[in-house]
């Protein structure tokens, strides 16, 4: 059985549980997984691969395939940060007062904690959902868990990372691609972020 960094490079992407897409929870409990793997009798197995994988150097996780939380390949960054960057229509149109607010924030400095800036979770999930921010989850001083908001160029120098630049129509469709083969050998209808709001 390949591991799951393996895994992730065969794929490009690989989502954190999902019925019938390649995921960290089925590829753990050995079967597909319906709903939350929370209750499951490998949760705890589950749990500990996702923490393994996200400290992988070949893994970027946002919520990019249908709203879900996905591991994307190194392979695939330069066209999803293209992509992230690029502020197009459908990032940007039905933005809140208050979301548009909390972007100029994350702009201006970087990186924010979402609860220090005064964003709901509503707010910050919506700018995470555009591809707009980076988010990820960490533990404060006192053990809670928060919400970090980062810019993509902040998140790049983090990771070291210069990938090429390239059109984000080009880049879109790579993604696409990648996504449209997973769903035709799986029989799943995943949509990424743009093709959601085409509707």
């Amino acid at each position: 059985m390949k591991t799951l960094p393996l895994q992730l490079e065969e794929h490009g992407l690989l989502l954190e549980s999902d019925a019938r897409l390649p995921s960290i929870a089925s590829f753990v409990a050995g079967t597909p997984m319906k709903g939350s793997w929370w209750s499951h009798p490998k949760g705890r197995a589950i749990f500990a691969a996702c923490g393994l994988l996200a400290d992988h150097p070949d893994a970027l996780i946002t919520k990019l395939v249908s709203g879900k939380v996905t591991y994307v390949h190194r392979r695939l960054w330069a066209p999803l940060l293209c992509v992230a960057r690029a502020r197009e229509t459908w990032q940007t149109r039905g933005l809140t007062p208050k979301q548009r607010a909390l972007l100029r924030r994350v702009v201006t400095e970087g990186r924010i904690r979402a609860d220090r800036a005064g964003a709901s979770g509503r707010d910050a999930a919506e700018l995470e959902r555009r591809l707009l921010v980076h988010s990820r989850s960490e533990h404060t001083e006192t053990g809670a868990h928060q919400r970090m908001l980062e810019t993509w160029d902040h998140w790049a120098a983090a990771a070291e990372f210069r990938g090429r630049k390239m059109d984000p129509a080009r880049a879109r469709a790579l993604l696409e691609k990648t996504l449209a083969a997973l769903n035709e050998r799986t029989g799943a209808a995943a949509r990424l972020p743009w093709q959601n709001q085409a509707d």
